[in-house]
């Protein structure tokens, strides 16, 4: 019985203890000692409390400053907080200042003390920043590590202020802001890439014209014959060459009536065939021009031409082969801007009989097989060729040549005389030297000689007195000297002889009378009588030095049996007929706009 009441006594205890601790009195931690030790509990081990809402201290992060480390008879310190998950972390929207280094490890545990003497409780901790959104209240302690005693358990009395709360604490505080070395930093977030340089500005579209909006097709083009038709492309890729066109031809240069409209075309019957072509192409004087304006694929494409005469126009370039031309008789590209070495291609026009390349840039030397061809005309005056007369010269069988302004060197050769029909000859503004050969006498069908302006010298042979078609002779700004011959003043057709500045030193009674009528012109010479000479001085010195011919004799030699001494009827007629006048073609030729006229 004694061991029942006994038990009856602790039970009322127990709920006496309990409502003291709900009460909030001061006693009830002697009075739980007490119960302690009648309990049969006091061999230290203190009863849990029963589970409340508050959250566990590993949850809790620690307050900013940290506590004073507890005596080792205060409260057994809680286990050591497992890292916080990621999201308990408030989101850093900088990245956090570097981490102090890890505080030093707890010391271990004390062992639980029986009686925990009383303490003071700890500061509060200072105000914690703005807590982030509470954490989930941490879950109930397994029950197998504090069994319950067999009997309901009484109310766990009020732990001191250094241990968890009563069951019914106030509002837990807002949760300090975790101190960085408590959860992990992120990863510093990485730099952000540096922008990339803009794009360079897309290049401009190159600039195109617009497009002509297109044409209606062309109604098929109907042609006068195949020969036409097959030169018709040839013609309109000549004129998209032409960039300037002052006379405006080349607008009639449209639709398929070749022979009718074309200016500067003209048609015949093709040899061998009953089919139209165009024969001719007359251009002298248009001055076409353009940057790419050029003969070839032009001129060697005419395939049925005859003429061609481009006089005073812009060619560029050089002339190309014209041996597929086989009807090509003439071939006039004088006065434009062909350039290169002399046109050997005109070789292989074999029916070629006028060559006209006069006032162009050609260069170097003629080939010798040029005066092989049998050649009416050839004009190559006004370019940049430098050589000696060929000995061949005389296998021409030209009725005019000119080669004035360029650069020939050494003497006129002998077979100057084998041109048998030579009519008029320039060989003025060169270099040539030497004497005249005797042989010139033997040109009885010329009425043009002219060799002014080089270093000719010696006399002037007796011979030219068989010229009896001469109408002009110029020798001046030579070094002539001797004697002006008798036999040359005579002649009936004579219009101008021109002798001024040489050295000539007498002048006969038949010459006097030319000089009367202007028709000799002897200024800035030798001859002491008369006006208008060199001095004396210039006299002496040149015949100091003056050349003689190698073939001296041959200066009186007269091919034609004429008698230097004899009175003839031309000279006779000199005063009372006026000698018959011709056209003079090779002097038109200096003209660079003079085209043919022959």
């Amino acid at each position: 019985m004694a061991s029942v009441s006994s038990l009856h006594f602790l039970f009322l205890l127990l709920l006496h203890l309990h409502f003291t601790l709900s009460t909030g009195n001061k006693n009830h931690i002697t009075d739980r000692i007490s119960l302690e030790i009648i309990s049969g509990y006091g061999g230290g081990f203190i009863p849990p409390p029963s589970p409340s809402p508050q959250p566990k201290p590993e949850k809790c992060p620690p307050p900013l400053t940290p506590p004073p480390q507890p005596k080792p008879e205060e409260c057994p310190p809680p286990p050591p907080p497992p890292p916080p998950p990621p999201e308990e972390c408030p989101p850093l929207s900088t990245p956090p200042p570097p981490p102090p280094p890890p505080p030093p490890p707890p010391p271990p545990p004390p062992p639980p003390e029986e009686f925990p003497p009383p303490s003071t409780p700890p500061p509060p901790p200072p105000p914690p920043p703005p807590p982030p959104p509470p954490p989930p209240p941490p879950p109930p302690p397994p029950p197998e590590e504090f069994p319950p005693p067999s009997t309901p358990p009484p109310p766990p009395p009020p732990p001191p202020e250094e241990c968890p709360p009563p069951s019914t604490p106030p509002p837990p505080p807002p949760l300090p802001q975790p101190k960085p070395e408590e959860c992990p930093p992120p990863p510093p977030p990485p730099p952000p890439p540096p922008p990339p340089p803009p794009p360079p500005p897309p290049p401009p579209p190159p600039h195109v014209p617009p497009k002509p909006p297109k044409s209606p097709p062309l109604p098929q083009l109907t042609f006068a014959s195949p020969l036409l038709k097959k030169v018709y492309p040839v013609l309109q890729a000549f004129k998209k060459l032409v960039e300037v066109d002052p006379k405006n031809i080349l607008a009639s240069w449209s639709g398929s009536d070749i022979c009718g409209k074309y200016r500067g075309l003209e048609c015949a019957i093709f040899p061998g065939t009953k089919y139209q072509a165009v024969a001719s192409v007359q251009f002298n004087g248009f001055n076409f021009t353009g940057k790419k304006l050029r003969l070839a694929n032009f001129l060697d494409k005419l395939e049925t031409v005859t003429i061609f005469h481009a006089n005073s126009n812009n060619f560029l370039g050089t002339v190309p082969e014209v041996s597929n031309l086989k009807y090509l008789y003439e071939l006039d590209l004088s006065n434009n801007k062909l350039t290169g070495d002399f046109p050997a291609s005109v070789l292989k026009a074999t029916n070629l009989t006028f060559l006209d390349l006069r006032f162009n840039a050609f260069s170097g030397s003629v080939p010798r097989q040029v005066f092989n061809l049998d050649l009416d005309v050839l004009f190559i005056n006004n370019n940049n060729l430098v050589q000696k007369l060929p000995p061949n010269l005389g296998s021409i069988t030209a009725l005019y040549l000119t080669f004035a302004n360029n650069r020939f060197i050494g003497p006129i050769p002998d077979s100057i005389g084998d041109i048998k029909y030579l009519q008029e000859v320039l060989f003025l503004n060169n270099q040539l030297t030497g004497c005249l050969p005797y042989q010139i006498g033997k040109l009885n069908q010329a009425t043009v000689f002219d060799v002014g302006y080089n270093n000719l010298t010696g006399p002037i042979p007796y011979s030219f007195g068989c010229l009896d078609k001469i109408e002009q002779v110029n020798l001046a700004r030579n070094k002539f000297y001797g004697t002006i011959p008798e036999i040359l003043c005579e002649i009936s057709s004579l219009k101008n002889l021109s002798l001024s500045y040489n050295y000539f030193t007498q002048a006969g009674p038949k010459c006097r009378k030319l000089i009367r009528r202007n028709i000799l012109d002897v200024r800035k010479n030798c001859i002491l009588d008369l006006p208008n000479q060199k001095t004396p001085l210039e006299c002496a010195t040149f015949f100091m030095r003056k050349q003689a011919c190698p073939n001296s004799k041959s200066m009186f030699r007269i091919p034609c049996d004429k008698n230097p001494n004899q009175v003839t009827l031309d000279q006779e007629r000199l005063e009372e007929e006026q000698g018959r006048t011709s056209s003079l073609v090779s002097y038109g030729a200096l003209n660079p706009d003079r085209i043919r006229n022959l």
